[in-house]
């Protein structure tokens, strides 16, 4: 049987109000299509004021020399960013070629760099403690904008709340719609499971319990559609990066494939035996999902239309996050923590009881969240266990140590790092994001922003 299930096309398809007739295309023919669209877009928007080609000039060009011709643009734009954040003139050319070179290991999965040893220990009175009469409920989710500005927040009370990373300020927010509400309101009715954002910042989409997923305009906040194909709630939303591409986890055991370029439906992958708990992506055309309490963790290998199985916690698996293309990290309610590579199918690494014992029960605490600074050796996890804890991986990911906590209070339903590391965004409540077992009356529904401090290196 195979795993990849494909939305059957009804009619014709139209293109620019034209009817589009004759054979559906493969899925190979779509992506030499998309391919081919790709290199066009780019060779378009790439061309300066200094040489513009004109359609014959496109036409006489080579393969070769186009590939040379678009290679030169990209080491121009390299230059150009690199002249802007030195605030110079004379650009060192090694420090383009180790820009290169750090583009094509993290394209290739195999980028790390070690900077958990160089973090400090993180300063209490600078930590930043957010509320809103918004968020009443428990955080449940939240997404950092690729530029580190801004910060989307969800909740249980089914709001979701823009604020500013510069002021800490509340900038807008998406209320909870009923019946009442007027139709051209948009808005979610049920709980917001999960927020993410394109890496270009142009799309936020959200994930509801009530089976649909909304796409949001960032800037303005602004309604653009809704998808709907998922049978149950939805409970996992991510971006391929560089892409438009929108990958959904849902507690109806399937992952569905959006393309927001055109708002449409591609595809949907079969494999989970249980409610899907989290799913994430990097650049690669692949997707890891944990599928809860059917105990697995899996890889969608998409263009292959294969899926890899892992197997290791004694019980249910609640978070996964990629580390690199290759190595992820996940957590559940059996208290461990841990390391996985693509290569074998159980974990590199675990720790049992990473957050402690309850003393109430004698059982580990649950972890809640998990969160990776991608490419590095960093990684936190949250639980309710009063703290937040930071982790460093050793080589060849084999090892997980201690590196330092941070006391919160409450459950830790979410966690982020900032993509430059300077900041660990935590989404707390005073229960749990996915049910109302406990309740911790003691704690606050907020968001808790921990500056991150880098040694300085001579």
């Amino acid at each position: 049987m195979s795993f990849f299930i494909r939305k059957n096309q009804r009619g014709a398809k139209r293109n620019n109000g034209a009817t589009v007739t004759g054979r559906p295309k493969t899925y190979k023919e779509k992506k030499r299509l998309a391919h081919d669209d790709e290199i066009s877009s780019h060779s378009e928007g790439e061309n300066d004021d200094s040489r513009v080609y004109t359609e014959s000039e496109e036409d006489e060009e080579t393969v070769q020399e186009k590939r040379l011709r678009l290679t030169k643009e990209y080491i121009q734009e390299i230059e150009n960013q690199e002249r802007i954040r030195r605030e110079e003139h004379d650009i060192d050319k090694s420090v383009i070629a180790h820009r290169l070179k750090e583009d094509l290991l993290e394209q290739s999965g195999r980028l790390r760099r070690t900077v958990a040893d160089s973090y400090e220990k993180v300063d209490e009175a600078l930590i930043r403690h957010l509320h809103c009469k918004d968020h009443k409920q428990p955080i449940t989710c939240l997404t950092i904008s690729p530029d580190c500005q801004s910060l989307f927040t969800a909740s249980k009370d089914c709001t979701i709340v823009k604020w500013c990373l510069v002021d800490f300020k509340k900038v807008a927010a998406i209320k909870r719609v009923d019946k009442k509400t007027s139709s051209e309101v948009k808005g979610h009715k049920s709980v917001v499971q999960s927020l993410s954002i394109s890496s270009d910042g142009k799309f936020l989409a959200s994930g509801d319990l009530d089976n649909q997923i909304h796409i949001w305009d960032p800037m303005t906040m602004k309604w653009m559609h809704t998808f709907r194909g998922h049978r149950a709630g939805i409970t996992g939303l991510v971006f391929r990066r560089g892409t438009h591409t929108l990958y959904s986890a849902s507690m109806d055991r399937t992952v569905k494939i959006w393309n927001l370029d055109e708002m449409s439906y591609v595809e949907t992958l079969l494999g989970h035996q249980d409610a899907i708990t989290s799913i994430d992506a990097l650049n690669k055309e692949r997707a890891i999902t944990a599928g809860g309490r059917d105990n697995s963790l899996r890889v969608w290998k998409i263009p292959e239309e294969s899926q890899l199985i892992f197997n290791g916690h004694q019980g249910s698996i609640d978070c996964v996050r990629l580390i690199n293309e290759d190595h992820f990290v996940s957590c559940g309610d059996d208290g461990m923590l841990s390391l996985w590579g693509s290569q074998k199918k159980k974990p590199l690494c675990s720790v049992s009881g990473a957050h402690g014992v309850d003393a109430s029960n004698n059982q580990a605490f649950w972890i809640s969240s998990v969160a990776a600074l991608t490419n590095t050796d960093l990684i936190a996890s949250g639980s309710q266990d009063g703290f937040i804890r930071l982790w460093k991986c050793g080589d060849n990911f084999r090892t997980l140590t201690p590196l330092l906590s941070v006391p919160v209070c409450g459950f830790v339903n979410s966690l982020a790092f900032s993509s430059d590391g300077k900041m660990l965004i935590a989404g707390l409540g005073q229960e749990h994001r996915l049910g109302r077992w406990w309740r911790n009356g003691s704690a606050k529904n907020e968001i808790v922003i921990i500056p991150l401090k880098q040694r300085e290196t001579s």
